[in-house]
């Protein structure tokens, strides 16, 4: 130690402070009596018997009575408590992975226990892990034990007060008037919540369990009502807003546009074409939402859209979320609109100061008509002469934010001091199953490419496990050998031990050997913009073979000589991200083909979407199974608008409550505006929603 300075003092680290009851129940969002009133039970307990251990059997809730024969803390890996119970029909492994001191003396009792928990298929039999435990011999429940959702240190007993309390002081009166409730055939709101949270001990466990119960489908009704009352609003509040309506499409440039184009319409192209203009030449913003399968043609839809908007003196703006992606539409953009005489601008983070300055001035001045780009579209340098389309592709990529920022670039007040908004373009790739569509994106107009443009050979799938790889490797030689290019996707850029991905890396590295003298590229998102550029800019005119890619190529690549695409680890994907995926190959007329290559064994939710990409390619059926195999989850990234999920129905099994809860929300906000207010306010909270997102 160097004389005359001080010894370092040891960091503390300051305990915790711990949480009070009313900061707990805050954590679930727990305020007021109402919100009590709703927090409904996650399962329920039947604690009303207890049953012999012979009759158990692995995934069964039981409730046991017995004493102790032996207890065993074992100290390997880690600390774990091991006892086993025995009654009168034999004997049961109870065990704890973690425990305290108090629970190993509870089990080293004489006194016989009362065991509750799940029953587990263990190495040694039949066990139950982390049960509870309590004296036996005492009354029985009389009817069944509701679990709610809870947080650290809130105790089901504390809630159970707490909820208690809240009915005795809640306003419980009903939302819907009695009339509407005997047209639904729905149970008075009191009734189903008091039952729901203390069911009478006749009532079965299945009834409760399964939510088959009326009770449950009054509760699933009032939220999905209330869903729909707030995409009602939401849509009243947008129609209330102005917008600079746009004159009818068919013009000069609109008619040049479409005579330039090597190809026609289809059917679907022609009816969304249609919708958009009629929303375009409306006086409040258009909100709609473009969907349609990977190759569908989406782009030249919002490429007339946004001719209209130029036609009629207005600039518009194209972002998307990647700058391969923006650059796919920017190059198409130019190719169809700078021959008529519309100037384009090219924005993104990787461009040089001056590019950017000049990008900017264009953009200012009005001089550019239509400004392509990613998120370099918001920043502050950029302003917009008379901003009247805005444009957002794979909009649900974005933040609510970033979407805000780039519509606000367009607001603008005319001579008499109206405030107006530009119109709004969605596109997704990504269709919305229809239940989907019902619950949570009534508040939009959809628009459906639902067909392919002809000359289009479908996408053949193959699945093929791991240990195929030099057959494989054969294919991709064959397939380089007429003429054509393939990609290999890799799920990571490093190696990850815990998950042991085969990497981006790695494989460039190992077919580079396998495949010489192929030419065999690499594109990963640690690359720079300029970098990513340069590699698409080889594989798009041929100066690659093989283009070893991680899934920054899922969406905006258009390379039609690429006929042959490689998924590692296909497995480990999900559904609607290999669809994605697959469709980057099949972009022009050549029979294309996707290998799915997996590692055995597969889980069974694997095998699931394996089987669902080898038996389609119609994105609106992968749609269908992603959202049954995995929830709205995935899909609820489109609206990242602040919107409450559903915490109590089910999009797979109550589209019928879906629509019925939309059938009634126009005329209850007409007919019944103060329950309908009421309604919103047990349910919503009376939220503020993003109308503009």
């Amino acid at each position: 130690m160097t004389a005359g300075r001080p010894a370092p003092q040891a960091k503390r680290t300051a305990p915790r402070k711990a949480l009070s009851l009313d900061q707990k129940f805050e954590k679930l969002g727990l305020r007021e009596p109402a919100d009590f009133v709703v927090h409904l039970p996650l399962r329920y307990e039947d604690e009303t018997q207890v049953e012999p251990i012979a009759h158990l059997y692995p995934g069964k809730m039981a409730q046991i009575e017995g004493r102790i024969l032996s207890t065993d803390v074992q100290a390997r890996p880690r600390a774990q408590l091991h006892a086993r119970i025995a009654d009168e029909s034999g004997e049961l492994a109870l065990r704890w992975l973690h425990f305290y001191p108090s629970q190993l003396k509870q089990l080293q009792s004489d006194l016989p226990l009362r065991v509750r928990g799940e029953v587990r298929q263990g190495f040694h039999g039949l066990e139950m892990v982390h049960p509870k435990v309590t004296k036996a011999g005492q009354p029985l429940a009389r009817a069944l034990t509701p679990v709610y959702p809870t947080t650290d240190g809130l105790s089901q007993t504390q809630l159970r007060k707490a909820i208690a309390d809240a009915l005795n002081t809640a306003d419980l009166r009903d939302t819907l008037p009695e009339q509407v409730r005997a047209e639904y055939g729905l149970m008075p709101f009191n009734e189903a919540i008091r039952l729901l949270h203390y069911p009478p001990p006749e009532l079965s466990y299945d009834e409760l369990f399964e939510q088959g119960h009326p009770a449950w489908s009054r509760i699933k009704f009032d939220e999905l009502l209330a869903q729909q009352l707030s995409l009602a609003q939401a849509r009243a509040a947008r129609q209330a807003q102005r917008a600079k309506p746009m004159r009818e499409a068919k013009s000069d440039l609109l008619q040049s546009l479409l005579a330039s184009l090597p190809f026609s319409l289809t059917a679907a192209q022609q009816r969304c074409v249609k919708e958009i203009s009629a929303d375009l030449k409306r006086s409040y913003p258009m909100h709609r939402l473009l969907q349609g399968d990977v190759g569908s043609g989406k782009t030249i839809v919002s490429a007339i859209a946004a001719v209209q908007a130029i036609a009629s003196g207005f600039q518009v703006a194209l972002m998307a979320p990647t700058e391969i992606l923006a650059e796919q539409h920017y190059l198409k953009m130019r190719t169809w609109l700078e021959p008529l005489g519309v100037e384009l601008a090219w924005l993104s983070g990787s461009l040089g100061v001056k590019a950017k300055r000049l990008a900017y001035e264009a953009i200012h001045s009005g001089q550019a008509r239509l400004a392509i780009g990613t998120q370099a579209l918001i920043q502050d340098n950029v302003q917009f002469h008379k901003l009247g389309l805005v444009i957002l592709d794979e909009q649900h990529r974005f933040g609510v934010g970033q979407r805000l920022e780039l519509n606000r670039k367009g607001d603008a007040q005319d001579n008499k001091g109206q405030a107006y908004l530009p119109h709004q373009l969605n596109m997704s790739a990504t269709p919305i199953p229809r239940t989907l569509a019902m619950a949570f994106f009534a508040d939009l107009d959809v628009s459906a490419i639902d067909e392919l443009p002809p000359g289009r050979s479908p996408i053949i799938t193959k699945l093929a496990a791991d240990n195929r790889r030099d057959e494989i490797m054969a294919r991709v030689r064959a397939e380089v050998a007429q003429g054509r290019q393939a990609y290999w996707v890799c799920p990571l850029v490093e190696e990850s031990e815990a998950l042991q991905l085969q990497t981006a890396v790695d494989t460039h590295a190992a077919l580079e050997q396998a495949l010489a003298p192929l030419r065999i590229g690499l594109i990963h998102g640690r690359l720079s913009s300029a970098e990513k550029a340069e590699v698409m800019e080889a594989f798009r005119s041929g100066n690659l073979d093989v283009l070893v890619a991680t899934t920054v190529i899922e969406v905006g690549v258009d390379v039609p000589n690429a006929s042959l695409m490689i998924i590692e680890h296909a497995e480990r994907f999900g559904l609607a991200q290999l669809h994605q995926l697959r469709g980057r190959v099949g972009r022009g007329q050549i029979q294309s083909v996707c290998v799915l290559l997996y590692q055995a064994p597969l889980s069974a939710v694997a095998r699931l979407r394996l089987r669902a990409m080898y038996e389609t390619t119609d994105g609106f059926e992968i749609a269908r199974r992603d959202l049954e195999q995995r929830g709205p989850g995935e899909f609820m990234g489109m609206r990242q608008s602040g919107q409450a999920g559903l915490r109590f129905a089910s999009l797979q099994s109550d589209e019928d409550l879906i629509e019925q809860a939309q059938h009634l929300a126009s005329s209850f906000r007409r007919d019944y505006p103060d329950h309908a207010h009421q309604h919103l306010q047990r349910w919503m909270k009376g939220r503020e929603e993003l109308l503009r997102s």
